[in-house]
């Protein structure tokens, strides 16, 4: 007979010896400090496992006797003791923002909006690569002393748990995080209550409760509507990451925009720059207009001072990629949340528009208010510069405002402490701090091959653990015989590492590719099939519930995996989160990936490979179009060049893998078993090591923050103060300025007045004269422009000479000048055109204006 079941926890009383352990455990420090997490790990092994790596669950959870035990045990207070000491001294730091672009002030504050944020396992509000991208940025923020705050969602359940079945289907699951668990913590106002904040959706109110995450030095301000304030339907938009329909997709975007700006300034927060990376969070500047038109700024003033101190960062390389919405449902959440500020729905529906749709463009919204956009690569921020040239239509792509910074990785985060005593040992004391540094890395040769070998062999062994241990839990569960699992596990033996092992592991969306290396079977069988040389190719990822193609792949690479030939041989791990993730970029020998060019916009897990001595295998797009180096006595990797675009889909893929395998076959696993009297490769330690040194000191985190520092947030910082001076004076001129260029412009032309000579000796002078219709605009709100070059040369050598105004002709027209010296011999070639300027501009191509001769 049974009765009801009761649940109840029994939390243990934290010994007053140990109690800054819930400190420890309410700070993301730890999750790229090993000897905090150690801390947790030595009291339970188990229980550490069973908390997902969460130190505030686990001392919930603890017991209370091996607590005590421990809050008398000298050799634990002593470890303890060390920690608090490293995380005494870490917050102590001094601020460091002038430090980083030398125009940061004291009072500068740098706003990051994401939609998810990738710190750790414990914490999961992230699905992928935008989010570990958003929780390095915040580390390396931490670690350099940026004035930072990160602002975001917390969702009860984040993203999907995946399981596979005994067919390799993919199964998603949901569960609810239990708040109490997190290491978050309620944002109390002023009289000691949670802080709320509203937003005014169609027809009610929403209430959003404010959480904050602490990350070393940043705070990271969440929101959550799941409260007994709001209706069930408000009560899911933050219910689950990239869940739900468009209408919740939509709330979403409003609370994270909107009510993230709101939040700050409940706060009392005031950035003075504000980064939107992805256009989710690009709702923050209609809420920022809307406030400055409650001051009494109008719009277009408005709309200028918001955009001076906003940076805009897009992850996408594909038109498809950006969030769309319909223009009646922008207008409907329109007119509720800029209700009586003089903010008409229309105005913000023209700030999304797109030519040849009426559909409303978040990227194109947080492009128009913003004044400085990047891409993440220099691949990409080309292609977005293409993709997103109808948004300065006379401008050429090359010259647009569109720039790039190729992103990084955290390296305290992603590089595996077993390789720390030795770095310490040959790189010298203080190596972190000059990680961007090429010459710190030169030490990198001087660690012995046979040491290096060991913590490769060392790293791998630990991979072949957890390898062993996640087949076990899937297989069994499936109802699989542990004779075949036997026969999956015979070639990842932890004690016998010395098998070359090959790493595929990221979002399976299509254009990525992951079967690639399942093109041509035989081919395969041929390269991996081989006792005397064996090679363990390990898949793991996650297709979005709702991408069944991506799933698709999932089913076919577990299908090709059950063949007998490739059993053991393929192994395809589920569950991909943090925690595998750490491990399989620093425990395999080759991490591979095969994007269709160019849409792989950056990616930075072979980043991550390459500071823990793997060596990447991929196509040259995104971050590796740049990291790529075969200049050197032995190359730091391998590169697959992009078929010619001319091919259609089947055969760029067909060449592509015909590339792919006879690399492999012809290259790496050759050079992996080429192995000395020593039993490992030294052509391969040497290829390693250089991977090490020429690509950490180039794709980590605090070079990317060193970029945005100096090349975006500090000039944001000071637009935004000069925007903002005397009530916007410079704001309200600059928006008259371009209203009035815009109506004049289509009235302006410019001719030459003589057919220059076509030969000249060098040192002569060239006169050029042409008379510009300027159509009521005067002389100084035009540049005039010659450009010289070379025919047969890039773009990237041309020279620019301004001409001079002068007078004024008898049809009114302007006349400008130049007296050219060409510095140049040979065939050269000139064009003259000429743009809208003015001395406040932060890009003097942002208005998309140009007349050419």
């Amino acid at each position: 007979m049974t009765g009801t079941v009761y649940r109840l926890e029994v939390n243990p009383r934290i010994p007053q010896p140990l109690q800054r352990m819930e400190e420890l455990a309410n700070n993301l420090w730890y999750s790229w400090d090993r000897p905090t997490r150690g801390l947790f790990v030595s009291l339970s092994y188990s229980l550490w496992n069973l908390s997902n790596h969460n130190p505030k669950a686990f001392l919930k959870r603890a017991d209370q006797k091996c607590l005590e035990a421990n809050a008398a045990n000298p050799i634990f207070l002593g470890a303890l003791d060390r920690v608090l000491a490293a995380y005494d001294s870490y917050h102590e730091r001094p601020y460091m923002g002038h430090v980083h672009g030398q125009c940061f002030r004291e009072d500068d504050l740098i706003a990051y909006f994401c939609a998810e944020f990738g710190l750790h396992e414990s914490l999961p509000i992230y699905s992928g690569g935008l989010g570990i991208l958003a929780g390095d940025h915040c580390k390396a923020a931490s670690d350099m002393g940026l004035p930072f705050v990160g602002v975001g969602l917390l969702y009860k359940e984040g993203y999907f748990h995946q399981k596979l079945d005994a067919e390799g289907r993919q199964q998603a699951s949901y569960h609810d995080s239990d708040f109490d668990d997190l290491p978050i913590t309620p944002v109390l106002d002023a009289s000691g209550q949670e802080l709320l904040i509203t937003l005014n959706l169609p027809d009610r109110p929403v209430f959003a409760k404010v959480w904050e995450v602490r990350v070393g030095h940043v705070r990271i301000i969440l929101l959550d509507t799941w409260l007994e304030q709001n209706a069930v339907q408000d009560r899911e938009i933050t219910h689950r990451l990239y869940g739900g329909d468009r209408t919740t997709r939509i709330e979403q975007e409003i609370l994270l925009g909107v009510g993230g700006a709101r939040a700050l300034a409940a706060l009392g927060l005031k950035p003075t720059v504000w980064h939107i990376n992805e256009g989710h969070a690009a709702f923050l500047i209609v809420e920022r207009v809307r406030s400055l038109l409650s001051e009494g700024v109008p719009f277009e003033a408005a709309l200028e001072a918001a955009a001076a101190n906003t940076v805009f960062t897009t992850h996408t390389a594909v038109p498809a990629g950006h969030d769309h919405f319909a223009d009646d449902m922008i207008r409907r959440y329109a007119e509720h949340w800029c209700k009586g500020v003089g903010l008409s729905s229309n105005q913000v529906l023209a700030l999304g528009s797109e030519p040849g749709t009426s559909d409303f463009n978040m990227t194109a919204l947080a492009v128009r208010t913003s004044r400085q956009h990047n891409g993440v690569s220099r691949i990409h921020g080309g292609v977005s510069a293409h993709i997103l040239a109808h948004l300065w239509p006379q401008i050429e792509p090359a010259e647009n405002p569109m720039d790039y910074v190729t992103n990084g990785v955290h390296l305290p985060t992603f590089l595996a402490p077993e390789w720390l005593e030795t770095f310490e040992r040959y790189l010298g004391i203080g190596w972190q701090e000059r990680q961007t540094e090429p010459g710190n890395w030169d030490g990198i040769q001087q660690i012995p091959d046979t040491t290096f070998w060991g913590i490769r062999q060392q790293l791998k062994s630990m991979l072949l653990h957890l390898v062993r241990s996640r087949v076990r839990e899937q297989h069994l569960r499936n109802q699989g015989s542990p004779t075949h699992l036997d026969r999956m596990l015979r070639i990842a033996d932890p004690d016998n590492p010395n098998l070359l092992i090959i790493g595929f592991a990221r979002r399976f969306a299509t254009y990525k590719r992951a079967a690639l290396l399942l093109q041509d079977l035989q081919w395969l069988r041929e390269i991996i099939c081989n006792d005397d040389r064996p090679v363990l190719l390990l898949f793991a990822g996650k297709a979005h519930p709702a991408d069944l193609p991506g799933q698709e792949i999932i089913r076919k690479i577990t299908e090709v995996a059950k063949q007998p030939e490739f059993e053991g041989r393929i192994l395809f791990l589920e569950g991909y989160d943090l925690h595998l993730s750490r491990t399989l970029v620093s425990g395999v020998d080759v991490w591979l990936n095969n994007p269709i060019y160019p849409l792989e916009a950056s990616g930075t897990s072979g980043m991550k490979a390459a500071m823990n001595g793997a060596l990447n295998l991929s196509v040259l797009d995104g971050w590796w179009g740049e990291g790529y180096d075969d200049s050197g006595a032995v190359p730091n990797g391998w590169a697959i060049k992009p078929a010619p675009g001319h091919l259609d889909e089947s055969q760029r893929d067909a060449e592509e893998a015909r590339t792919l395998y006879e690399i492999l076959q012809d290259q790496v696993i050759p050079t992996y078993y080429r192995t000395g009297p020593m039993g490992y490769s030294p052509e391969w330690v040497a290829m390693a090591k250089r991977s090490i040194a020429t690509i950490t000191p180039r794709f980590n985190m605090i070079r990317v923050l060193n970029e945005y520092a100096q090349r975006f947030y500090a000039p944001a910082a000071a637009h935004g103060r000069r925007f903002a001076a005397d009530g916007h004076a410079v704001a309200r001129s600059v928006a008259d300025w371009k209203a009035r260029v815009r109506a004049a412009w289509p009235g302006v032309s410019l001719h030459a007045l003589q057919t220059p000579e076509q030969r000249l000796q060098f040192g002569a002078a060239l006169r050029i004269e042409v008379a510009v219709q300027l159509d009521g605009l005067q002389a100084e709100d035009v540049v005039v422009e010659l450009l010289v070059e070379r025919p047969e040369h890039a773009s990237t050598d041309i020279l620019y000479y301004p001409l001079s105004a002068g007078g004024v002709t008898a049809d009114g027209e302007r006349l400008y000048a130049l007296d050219l010296t060409p510095d140049l011999c040979g065939k050269l070639q000139y064009r003259i055109r000429m743009y809208p300027f003015h001395p406040a501009l932060v890009h003097k191509f942002e208005l998309g204006l140009m007349v050419w001769l």
